[in-house]
């Protein structure tokens, strides 16, 4: 029997992308016949304080050796010297989702230390998986891994197609965690240039991973005197996921960065038009005849971008029928499962010594 360990910040039930990632992952491992043992660490990811260093090492001194491990890119990023150790009795895999020194809002300084401590970590793996080809690239273009990455993106479930609401006006929605690289506040400022015209927008996620930016945005929003047209839901479950996607006529997602854009596929998977942003991965993960891409960091041109669907219905139809063309070409868990599955099972017995991390 096949048995791996995944190591994951905080409870795989946290509404972010990389979460599900991981949850749908080890869902499918275990589907497969895999013995899957989670351990959902304590502590603070990625600058991992004491208690996260202690977790860490605690559950890597008691994992049987020549077991397969899989760390989440936020566990291990800065955790080289806690890894080091066990690297040489354990087969180490670790998951970037995207790399710790893209994350928005870094000063040079803090960039240049997670690049020299996220490559120190990646150099305790035995293998490296990312979960986009854009985030491949990116490990080699700033120096974190020379050798070789494996791809494994995620997949998306087939999804019924959205019908909007007709008689109502559109339903713009936005699924993203309420943070600043999912850059929210540039959405509300198109928004706020375009009172003139019918539009709902739906804000779908989590508040609670940065209060204050949430809190901010909430009050950007009222400023604007948009209360009764932009709405902060929160997190959602799948059911009422599920209903904003059937009902909504246009994604958008202002994204500054992402590693790879989730919530484009399962938008296109929905047959939605979708605009978003030319932001690290967006860019090639949104397929271009389903919607339209403007450079990150530029509310002007997501407001242009947002008017010229809203005024041209047959234009917005076209990139629906682009979208509904695309989905079908859309990547499926399945596939994505039996990569890694395959990654897994062709771990040695016994991995090979690892120095110790400088």
């Amino acid at each position: 029997m096949t048995v791996c360990h995944f190591l994951v910040p905080g409870s795989l039930d946290r509404p972010t992308g990389g979460s599900r990632y991981d949850r749908r992952i080890i869902d499918g491992l275990r589907g497969a016949g895999v013995t899957v043992d989670v351990d959902a660490l304590p502590g603070c990811f990625p600058d991992a304080d004491p208690t996260a260093r202690e977790a860490v090492d605690a559950t890597l001194a008691r994992i049987p050796d020549g077991r397969v491990v899989v760390i989440d890119g936020l566990v291990l990023g800065r955790l080289a010297s806690t890894v080091a150790p066990h690297a040489g009795r354990l087969h180490i895999h670790a998951l970037v989702h995207h790399p710790l020194a893209d994350e928005t809002g870094h000063d040079p300084a803090r960039v240049e230390q997670l690049i020299h401590d996220e490559a120190r970590a990646l150099g305790t793996a035995t293998r490296v998986i990312a979960t986009s080809a854009f985030t491949a690239q990116r490990l080699r273009t700033l120096g974190l891994y020379a050798g070789e990455v494996s791809v494994i993106p995620p997949g998306c479930a087939p999804r019924p197609l959205a019908t909007g609401r007709p008689g109502q006006p559109p339903l713009l929605l936005c699924v993203a965690s309420i943070t600043p690289r999912k850059a929210q506040h540039h959405l509300i400022e198109a928004l706020a240039g375009l009172v003139d015209r019918p539009w709902q927008c739906q804000l779908i996620g989590a508040l609670d991973l940065d209060p204050d930016y949430a809190a901010a945005i909430a009050r950007q929003r009222d400023a604007e005197r948009l209360q009764d047209r932009i709405t902060l839901t929160g997190a959602a479950d799948e059911q009422r996921l599920d209903e904003a996607y059937r009902q909504a006529e246009l994604f958008v997602l202002p994204s500054l960065y992402e590693g790879y854009g989730m919530v484009i596929s399962e938008a296109v998977a929905y047959g939605l038009p979708v605009i978003t942003t030319t932001g690290g991965a967006l860019a090639t993960t949104l397929p271009p005849e389903a919607g339209i891409a403007v450079p990150p960091d530029d509310p002007t041109a997501l407001r242009d971008a947002i008017a010229a669907l809203l005024d041209d219905p047959s234009r917005r139809q076209a990139l629906a029928r682009g979208a509904r063309r695309a989905r079908r070409e859309l990547n499926d868990w399945d596939r994505s499962v039996a990569l890694f599955m395959a990654l897994i099972e062709e771990a040695s017995p016994c991995p090979s010594s690892l120095p110790p991390a400088g």
